[in-house]
């Protein structure tokens, strides 16, 4: 029976790049629900449709197909309409966009259905912001990841500079505040810890530290 871990967290807690890590040293799928908004929010950014008017945003998606797969590599690829768009939704513009759609129930509804048929076929790592407690609340092992503000604000702009993006510190750390209030107070499924869920704060912890704390989790549990 496929077993699932669900890491749910606020943007730049490094959640991709730990439930990646994860799902690569247990041979599992991993599931990057980010990516998936994200590839929504792109669309709405090329199209021109205004990703603040529910209605528009909503028709758009009704249209379009989202997919995953993943490469030789093992490595996740993301499909708008057929096109592989796995580099372009990477873009701070795109994540802030990805953020005001997935308040849309409509486009909620239509990702978490994949999600959820993905967790059905395979073992995964899912992270999101509602996996432990929208997607896969009966997830075998939820874990909530999170880090300062500070912290998560310096990672994604080394993140941004590195990419070539011409942005400041102080303006990130705004975005990631912004960032975070809306995915707290959204209507639908907003970002919260599970009552089930172990809470790591990986504010002082390494990569390779986190990834070790979550698999001593892990061992507990199985």
């Amino acid at each position: 029976m496929p077993y699932s871990i669900a890491i749910d967290g606020p943007a730049g807690a490094g959640k991709s790049t730990i439930a990646r890590a994860v799902a690569r040293e247990l041979g599992f799928v991993y599931v990057d629900t980010g990516a998936m908004y994200r590839a929504v929010g792109f669309y709405c950014l090329s199209e021109g449709i205004p990703i603040r008017t529910e209605e528009r945003v909503c028709e758009a998606v009704r249209d379009i197909t989202v997919r995953i797969a993943y490469d030789a590599a093992g490595e996740q690829r993301v499909y708008l309409n057929g096109e592989d768009v796995s580099v372009r939704i990477r873009t701070q513009e795109v994540g802030d966009a990805a953020s005001t759609v997935s308040q849309y129930p409509l486009v909620r509804e239509k990702l978490v259905a994949l999600q959820q048929q993905l967790a059905r076929e395979s073992s995964v790592v899912m992270d999101g912001r509602d996996i432990g407690t929208k997607v896969l609340p009966q997830a075998n092992l939820k874990i909530y990841l999170t880090a300062s503000e500070e912290v998560r604000a310096e990672r994604r702009f080394r993140e941004l500079r590195e990419k070539g993006q011409r942005i400041s510190l102080p303006e990130v750390l705004r975005e990631v505040r912004e960032r975070d209030y809306r995915d707290m107070h959204r209507e639908h499924s907003p970002l919260r810890q599970a009552a089930d869920a172990v809470l790591l704060d990986a504010s002082a912890l390494s990569i390779d530290e986190t990834i070790d704390a979550i698999l001593a989790l892990l061992d507990r549990t199985t």
